[in-house]
C-alpha cells in the first residue's frame, strides 16, 4: 500500500475538461514555446508562416481564449472602444449606436457604452473620463444636441475621439447631410403642385431638427413660396398627433414635412380622425425612414438615412486617429428620398 504523501496527484479527465486550456497547454500541443504563442497571438511578424498556422490550428483545437487584461498589460491595446450616447431609444441614435458597433465588431474591437441622461458638458466630461478609465482605445460621442456639440469644445486631447450627428469642432465628426434631406422633401412636396408646405419640427436643441427646419424654410425662399408658420414636436408620435389637430384646422392645407417618421404617425392619426385623406387632400413626407414606415396607412414617403454607412465611416475616422495615418475633419453622408403612397400625385 503506497503512503499517501508520496503519491503524485495528476487531474482526472473531468478536472482536465472543467479547466480553461492556457496558454501553456497551446505551446505544449503546437510543439513550440510559451513566447512564440503569445507572438501568434499578438500579430507579431516575427513568427514563420507555417509555425503560426500550427499554433492557430492548437488554438482552435483546444478552445483557447486570450486573456484579455493580460493581453492589455502586454500590448497597450484592449481593443475596446467607448461610446457615449443619450436618447438611444430613439430611433436615430439607436441606429447609430449599432452602425457603430456593427463596423467595430467586423474590425476585431468590442464596444462598451456610457449613457448620460442630459447632454451638459460636465456629464459629458465624466463619461469620457469613465472610458479612458476603462482603457478604452478611442471614444465615439453621438452628438445630437447642441450643448453636446459645445461641450465637446472642451474634450481631452490624449484620446482618439469621433462626433457623431452634428458639427463639433476641434472634434472630427460624421453626419448625415440633415440639410440636403430637407430639401427633397420640400422640392419634392413643391413639385407635386402646392403652393407651399408645413412643418413639423422637431426639438429646438436638437443640431438634426435645426438642419432640417434650415433646409425646408430655405427651399421655401429659393422657390418664392411663402414660408408657413413654424409647428415644433418633440419626436414623438404624441406631438406629431397633436401638430396634426391643429393643421387639420388649416383651411388650405396641401402639404407636410414632418421631421421624422414617428411624428408622421401621430399626424396620420390625428388626419384621419379629423376627416383628412393622405393622399387625396394632404401629401405628407417623413424622415429617417424607420422600417414600419413602409406599414403606415398610407405608406410613407421620408427621407433615408443609412446608418450603416455611418458606422463604417465613424469607426473609419476613429481607426485613423488610432493608427496616427491622418486627422480628417470629418465627413457628411448624403440622405435619400423614399417615394411612397402619401405623395402619390392627385
Amino acid at each position: 500500500m503506497s503512503n499517501g504523501s508520496n503519491t503524485e496527484r495528476v487531474p482526472d479527465a473531468a478536472t482536465s475538461s472543467r479547466r480553461h486550456p492556457s496558454l501553456t497547454d497551446v505551446a505544449a500541443l503546437a510543439g513550440v514555446s510559451h513566447m512564440t504563442v503569445s507572438r501568434v497571438i499578438n500579430d507579431s511578424e516575427l513568427v514563420r508562416p507555417a509555425t503560426r498556422a500550427r499554433v492557430r490550428a492548437a488554438i482552435d483545437s483546444l478552445g483557447y481564449r486570450p486573456n484579455t487584461a493580460a493581453r492589455a498589460l502586454v500590448t497597450g491595446r484592449t481593443g475596446t472602444l467607448g461610446v457615449v450616447t443619450m436618447d438611444s431609444t430613439l430611433y436615430g441614435p439607436a441606429s447609430t449606436l449599432y452602425g457603430i458597433e456593427c463596423a467595430a465588431r467586423e474590425a476585431g474591437f468590442a464596444i462598451t457604452v456610457a449613457s448620460v441622461g442630459r447632454p451638459e458638458r460636465r456629464a459629458i466630461a465624466e463619461a469620457v473620463e469613465t472610458l479612458q478609465r476603462q482603457g478604452v482605445e478611442g471614444i465615439v460621442v453621438i452628438a445630437p444636441h447642441v450643448a453636446t456639440a459645445e461641450a465637446l469644445q472642451f474634450a481631452p486631447q490624449d484620446i482618439p475621439l469621433v462626433a457623431v450627428g452634428g458639427a463639433a469642432p476641434p472634434v472630427p465628426a460624421v453626419s448625415v447631410n440633415q440639410y440636403d434631406g430637407a430639401r427633397l422633401a420640400t422640392e419634392h412636396l413643391l413639385s407635386l403642385g402646392h403652393a407651399t408646405v408645413w412643418h413639423v419640427a422637431g426639438p429646438a436643441d436638437w443640431l438634426e431638427a435645426a438642419e432640417r427646419e434650415r433646409g425646408w424654410r430655405e427651399t421655401l425662399e429659393a422657390n418664392g413660396a411663402q414660408v408657413p408658420r413654424l409647428i415644433r414636436g418633440d419626436w414623438s408620435p404624441r406631438s406629431g398627433y397633436e401638430a396634426g389637430l391643429a393643421l387639420a384646422k388649416e383651411p388650405d392645407l396641401g402639404a407636410v414635412f414632418v421631421a421624422n417618421d414617428q411624428m408622421a404617425l401621430g399626424l396620420l392619426r390625428a388626419f384621419t380622425e379629423a376627416g383628412i385623406t393622405v393622399p387625396a387632400d394632404v401629401h405628407i413626407v417623413g424622415f429617417d425612414d424607420i422600417p414600419e414606415a413602409e406599414f403606415f396607412n398610407p405608406p410613407l414617403t421620408t427621407v433615408r438615412q443609412d446608418f450603416t454607412e455611418v458606422g463604417r465611416r465613424t469607426f473609419a475616422l476613429l481607426s485613423a486617429q488610432m493608427s496616427g495615418t491622418g486627422l480628417p475633419t470629418g465627413e457628411q453622408i448624403a440622405a435619400e428620398l423614399i417615394v411612397r403612397q402619401s405623395t402619390l400625385p392627385n
